[in-house]
């Protein structure tokens, strides 16, 4: 018994002797957050553009466009369609939200996709990204529109929620672009093929760097331990805890990470960082919270995180 764990475990430990193997410390902020010259501007630290909502859903591109403010992205701006922009436009005076007809993302609205992507590339002299999929809508409808988007665009991209749905039809779609993908165990196995739920983080840790590597990508997979992996490094982020086992603390890692992405830090960078604010955010919140934590508790607490 001990010979047969042995030989198993030093043979996982050779697959991964290519593999860099990193713990997410504090010290992944001083990465992050560098003094502001005295003669910045607005969109210099980032331009997040937000994709995602629906008919029912207008929670999660809120949620993902105010965690990427507090943590220091200087502009967000949330398409949606027209009864959820309404709404997000309507938790807060600095969301801006342009609504879309219909009730939900349709091939009619792609040139308007396209031409806001580029303007915020342009705006932003280059410091742009996006977050896109959360609250979208899994029809087929959707999911095409979706793909037809991720297809396409050129900007750096946190794919989450129904996103990470459409790329599943078509993983191939991530080769190689400026991705970042975010999905707990279930999307993972939607994604992949590959079930990982209940299984011990080291061999977590070698199918995300494998399917990492495969997809030409950056995976951030959440779990009470966060595995990070761009197919060459992998990053284990212990921030967290299990009050955060909630709906919308997603949609907050999506958008700090997507904020990030903006500033022009590479995907696996990102991930790092969001994950560990994301995450120790959220223990700070429960601190006093506990059972009672809302995701806007958790954003709501970036500040002390990152100051």
């Amino acid at each position: 018994m001990f010979r047969t764990g042995f030989f198993r475990t030093f043979s996982w430990l050779r697959n991964l002797t290519f593999c860099k193997m990193l713990e997410v410390k504090k010290d992944i902020l001083k990465t992050v957050y560098q003094p502001r010259p005295q003669d910045s501007k607005k969109y210099d630290h980032g331009f997040l553009l937000v994709v995602g909502g629906s008919q029912f859903y207008s929670g999660s591109p809120a949620l993902s466009a105010l965690a990427a403010l507090k943590a220091g992205c200087d502009m967000v701006e949330v398409v949606a369609v027209k009864r959820a922009a309404d709404i997000i436009a309507s938790f807060s005076p600095v969301l801006a939200a342009y609504p879309l007809t219909g009730e939900w993302l349709g091939k009619e609205h792609l040139p308007t996709l396209f031409s806001m992507a580029e303007s915020a590339r342009v705006r932003s002299n280059g410091k742009a990204a996006l977050v896109v999929g959360g609250g979208a809508g899994r029809s087929e409808a959707v999911q095409t529109v979706l793909r037809d988007f991720l297809s396409e665009t050129t900007l750096p991209t946190v794919v989450d929620a129904d996103a990470l749905h459409a790329l599943a039809k078509d993983p191939k779609l991530a080769s190689g672009k400026k991705f970042l993908l975010t999905p707990h165990t279930y999307e993972f196995y939607i994604l992949t093929g590959k079930d990982v739920h209940k299984l011990p983080d080291e061999e977590k840790i070698k199918i995300v760097q494998e399917q990492a590597d495969r997809l030409k990508t950056t995976i951030l997979l959440k779990g009470r331990n966060d595995i990070i992996s761009d197919g060459k490094e992998v990053a284990i982020n212990r921030t967290g805890g299990p009050y955060l086992a909630k709906g919308g603390t997603g949609d907050t890692l999506a958008g700090i990470a997507g904020a990030f992405l903006a500033r022009g830090l590479d995907a696996f960078v990102s991930a790092q960082a969001a994950a560990y604010i994301n995450g120790l955010a959220g223990e700070t919140a429960a601190e006093n919270l506990k059972e009672s934590l809302l995701a806007t508790d958790l954003i709501e607490a970036i500040p002390s995180v990152i100051r």
